[in-house]
């Protein structure tokens, strides 16, 4: 979309900086306990470890949504779930014309359209070079989610979250282009492992943005496929964890199957963490520390049930927290956030500040000195906590649904969660109503084992009222039992 009442604010603010390059890291299906910082003990991640120590860490963040496609349209365009245009994963229908021009392989996910404005827009405006490296899932190339028609200079990656689905393909997209991974053929084992690639185009992208214009600056999006299934990972980082890791017998279902699935599924996220440790590297060898903000963060929590072989249970990805992908609870949405730009961003803090990832597109806009109209989107700005300040504005409550399983509102206010499930479906005969909220206090209760709905009418109040105002009903995503 092109942007024509978007105010750019005068380079030089009132510290007298340039508009920071942004460097945004995001994890595939990574759970909030899966990293050291955050109390993993099992998997290695020195290098994200040491970005939280430089940096500042959040404890009450959340994701977009508790599946992939639902969770960055969020983060793309700033608006909760009860807004965002795309609430569920799926394969929608490519014109057939496009799909036999491009030679499209894979289906593609429900595409944004072309009045939303993402961050990689608003930030070109300013005159930012955007690159995306990894798995994008919000439209195939030739329809309105188009990356490259999303404020995208460059793209380079997975555009269908099936084609993610195996690290070893046999092609990866740069914009419209297909480009062949030697040495692939989409089974277990391959040559050119592609978070390998992600990173290192990722590192070329910022070399040739300083390289072209110094006083430019860059966007980098990495979303990552890791370590969202298969399991699959070059065998000198699973070596690492020879004798480490324990396996067990399990019944395999879904995706490759891989012989050491759980030390498989750590050494690819400790892949992930060097490779992020390379990027952050470049970044200061370029002596760019001080003018980067680089943030890191996952789009829902860790997969259930050992699907593909992996086990949530065994590295407490959780971190203790109820529920899995896929679902409205703490587990499925709650996600680590890691944040530094050295010498802006104090280090060494921890922060309880309650956030969500619609708080991206405000909070990179304010970085780069774009005005957003508050009215169009639902975060709200959190660069204050990040530089230190202590006028960080806080959110009366956040908003979640989802179509995808059973069907979901969950919304927190304060130190309250309330969830309700099974609105995929519409209401039985004689039935009094939609199911009914559970109600948590997170203050007391982080696993949400009590609900305390009955004791606490008036909190019950004010979350049916919120529940009725923030769903905003979708014909392609409904939910039934309320629409």
């Amino acid at each position: 979309m092109i942007l024509s009442s978007v105010v750019v604010s005068n380079p030089l603010n009132a510290q007298e900086t340039t508009p920071p390059n942004i460097v945004l890291i995001v994890a595939d299906d990574l759970g909030y306990g899966e990293l050291g910082c955050y109390g993993q003990e099992k998997i290695r991640t020195p290098r994200l470890d040491q970005l939280a120590a430089e940096g500042i860490k959040l404890t009450n963040f959340y994701s977009g949504n508790a599946v992939c496609a639902p969770s960055r349209c969020c983060l793309m365009t700033g608006k909760h779930p009860g807004h965002a245009h795309v609430r569920d994963n799926g394969d929608p229908k490519i014109d057939p014309a496009i799909r036999e021009e491009l030679q499209l392989e894979f289906p593609g996910q429900f595409p944004l359209p072309t009045d939303e404005v993402t961050i990689a827009e608003y930030l070109k405006s300013a005159g930012y070079r955007t690159g995306a490296f990894g798995k994008w899932g919000l439209g195939h190339f030739g329809t309105t989610g188009d990356p490259n028609s999303q404020g995208f200079d460059l793209f380079y990656g997975f555009n269908c979250q099936r084609h993610a689905h195996n690290h070893y393909p046999k092609f990866l997209w740069r914009n419209r282009v297909k480009e062949v991974q030697p040495g692939n053929d989409r089974t277990l084992h391959g040559e050119t492992y592609s978070q390998d690639q992600f990173v290192d185009e990722a590192c070329a992208f910022i070399r040739q943005s300083v390289a072209d214009d110094p006083s430019k600056p860059f966007f980098a999006y990495l979303p990552f496929a890791v370590p969202h299934l298969s399991i699959q990972v070059p065998n000198e980082e699973l070596d690492a964890y020879d004798g480490v890791i324990e396996e067990e017998e399990y019944t395999h279902r879904g995706y490759l199957e891989h012989p050491r699935p759980r030390a498989g599924y750590a050494a690819m996220v400790t892949r992930m963490d060097t490779g992020i440790g390379q990027v952050v590297d470049v970044i200061d060898s370029l002596g760019l520390g001080e003018n980067t903000l680089i943030l890191f963060t996952s789009d829902n929590g860790p997969t259930y049930n050992r699907l593909g072989g992996s086990d949530s249970d065994y590295f407490e990805s959780a971190d203790g927290l109820k529920g899995l992908k896929g679902q409205l609870d703490e587990g499925g949405i709650r996600v680590p956030l890691i944040a530094r730009q050295t010498g802006v961003v104090p280090a060494g803090r921890t922060s309880d500040w309650v956030g969500a990832w619609w708080d991206f597109l405000p909070t990179l806009a304010d970085a780069a000195g774009v005005e957003v109209d508050p009215a169009t989107i639902d975060g709200i700005s959190f660069l204050p906590l990040l530089q230190g300040e202590s006028n960080q504005p806080k959110h009366g409550f956040l908003y979640w649904e989802s179509p995808g399983y059973s069907g979901q509102q969950a919304i927190r206010m304060g130190h309250w969660k309330a969830i309700r499930k099974g609105l995929a479906r519409r209401p039985k005969k004689n039935a009094t109503g939609p199911p009914a909220f559970a109600l948590y206090d997170l203050a007391n209760d982080r696993a949400e084992t009590t609900d305390v709905s009955q004791q606490h009418p008036d909190v019950m109040k004010q979350i049916l009222a919120i529940a009725e105002q923030q769903h905003v009903p979708s014909e392609q995503f409904p939910l039934r039992a309320i629409d």
